[in-house]
């Protein structure tokens, strides 16, 4: 709401580049608006929860130590009262409580042309960038955020520069116009300009609320400073073999020590217990900790870690404590961000050509890698149409995965792609046979199960892809489809997912090698006919 009322002002502003009446005739669009009464309480209500909340926020932090982005924007909120709160009561409160008119032109009167115009130039710009990092941090996560930053960044530089090229240009007209004695008494007359009396009466309510919002800040850093002495004397000492030996509070997790001291401790699922790279050695102090819970025994035991290895992101020391990190980033932080891995529910499909090796006997190397791509040209465009991108080819397969918002849409698009793709095989099939070559077999795994994206390989040399267990069913479903006869085993997991409302009696439940439990899937002999059976 506040970026939407910064955002708008700022245009307002710069329309003063073009026309006074533009200017004034777009700030009148806007009282209208932002100066009705539930609109008021909205935006004052908003302003005050998000200067609250920040300074919470401050107060609750266990170190200074924090990203660059995040000390900016906290620095430049800092900055904003300093100016806003001025502004605040030269316009809205002189207008409430002395009837003046706060038309644009009063404001920039006002200011024009001491330092306070290059004070007000000054919040534009610490407003505009410390909401555009807010905006930033809010949808960086999302899938389209990342492809219409390259567009909005020219955006936010346009923004800024408008709204002061329009403040220079209006400052320069209305200052012209007040130098002019007759100008000047009607401008006085039209904005019912403040007596000296209440212009002190203003400076004392600025001064004020300037006073309030300083001892909220000491409030604040005051609960901040109480709470670190606090954790201090509740304090626990770590020494890390080969590292450090640090002093944290109590309550944090050992990985947490780790980020909050700045020592290098690999945990690439972000210390979330799903996975074991965050492991240590406990040396000296192991006694002192409770027993691991079942997930923590669970995943050391399946790295077969040795003894006294504990998960960092799962212990927090109350006591003394002596740990080896069996795993350190190294070559950079770099290298550390981009080997992160990301946890996704998706649909995956495994796709197989059959009889691949008896069809290309006898044939020539550049014949079988023109048949291939032949192949792929069909069947690969029905799979991106739907949302899918190949992970990667193997030889006469590939590996699709579809990562959409949700596992829902994931388990739908991951459907409907393998019809597609049986659709395309049937053209391709029809122009084989015309040219006198025997049809095209596929088989086809479909699953839905948790995934991790991430790079993996060598640093400088690391390809994206994904890998999980929902790979290996998939691929092991594919390979039942040629004992099976069928086109298509698709796991009731997705079914489920995806709303599919077939006959789910005819599931059948398959041991697949390497996988711990039984998967039950459907066959389909036409992967074409499966969604054309949901329709009917």
């Amino acid at each position: 709401m506040l970026f939407t009322f910064a955002f708008f002002h700022f245009i307002n502003i710069g329309l003063g580049l073009f026309h006074t009446d533009y200017l004034h005739g777009m700030q009148d669009g806007r009282k209208a608006v932002t100066r009705h009464d539930i609109i008021s309480v909205v935006l004052y209500v908003a302003l005050l929860l998000h200067a609250g909340l920040a300074l919470y926020s401050i107060s609750q932090r266990r170190t200074l130590r924090m990203p660059f982005s995040t000390g900016l924007q906290i620095i430049l909120g800092l900055l904003i009262p300093l100016q806003l709160i001025s502004h605040i009561v030269q316009t809205r409160f002189a207008h409430e409580v002395f009837d003046v008119n706060d038309e644009m032109g009063y404001i920039i009167i006002l200011m024009w042309p001491s330092t306070a115009v290059w004070m007000q130039s000054l919040l534009v710009l610490v407003v505009w960038v410390h909401s555009c990092i807010g905006l930033h941090m809010w949808l960086r996560l999302t899938r389209w955020w990342s492809k219409t930053v390259p567009y909005l960044i020219g955006l936010a530089v346009f923004i800024p520069t408008f709204a002061l090229a329009g403040l220079l240009t209006e400052g320069r007209r209305i200052w012209a116009d007040f130098a002019d004695p007759f100008l000047r008494e009607q401008y006085i007359e039209h904005y019912n300009w403040p007596s000296p009396e209440e212009f002190q009466a203003l400076f004392s309510v600025k001064d004020n609320a300037l006073m309030a919002f300083w001892a909220a800040l000491g409030v604040s850093l005051s609960v901040f400073v109480f709470r670190k002495l606090w954790r201090r004397r509740h304090s626990v000492r770590v020494k890390y073999v080969e590292g450090p030996e640090v002093v944290a509070e109590k309550g944090m997790t050992l990985l947490e020590i780790s980020q909050a001291n700045g020592v290098p401790h690999t945990a690439l699922c972000g210390g979330k217990g799903r996975c074991t790279t965050c492991r240590v050695i406990v040396e000296d102090g192991a006694d002192q900790l409770p027993a691991p819970s079942e997930v923590e025994a669970r995943s050391l035991a399946a790295v077969s870690a040795p003894k006294g290895a504990r998960l960092a992101c799962q212990i927090r020391p109350t006591e003394p404590l002596t740990a080896y990190r069996m795993f350190r980033p190294e070559g950079g932080r770099s290298r550390a961000h981009a080997s992160q891995g990301q946890e996704r529910q998706l649909a995956v499909l495994f796709l197989d050509m059959r009889g691949f090796t008896s069809r290309t006997t006898g044939q020539l190397p550049y014949d079988i890698v023109f048949l291939l791509n032949r192949f792929f040209d069909a069947i690969v465009p029905a799979i991106t149409a739907d949302g899918g991108v190949v992970d990667k080819y193997m030889g006469d397969g590939l590996l699709a995965v579809f990562e959409t918002t949700d596992a829902e849409s994931s388990a739908r698009a991951g459907l409907k792609a393998a019809a597609d793709v049986s659709r395309a095989l049937q053209r391709f099939n029809l122009q084989l046979e015309a040219e006198g070559s025997s049809r095209v077999r596929i088989g086809m795994g479909l699953h839905l199960g948790d995934l991790v994206l991430g790079e993996i390989g060598a640093a400088g040399h690391a390809a994206h892809t994904i890998i999980g267990d929902a790979v290996n069913v998939a691929s092991r479903l594919e390979g039942q489809t040629k004992e099976l006869g069928v086109e298509l085993l698709v796991s009731a997991e997705l079914l489920h997912a995806a709303g599919h409302d077939s006959d789910l009696s005819r599931l059948q439940s398959f041991n697949l090698r390497g996988v711990t439990r039984p998967i039950p899937a459907l066959p389909v002999t036409n992967a074409a006919d499966l969604l054309a059976e949901k329709a009917a």
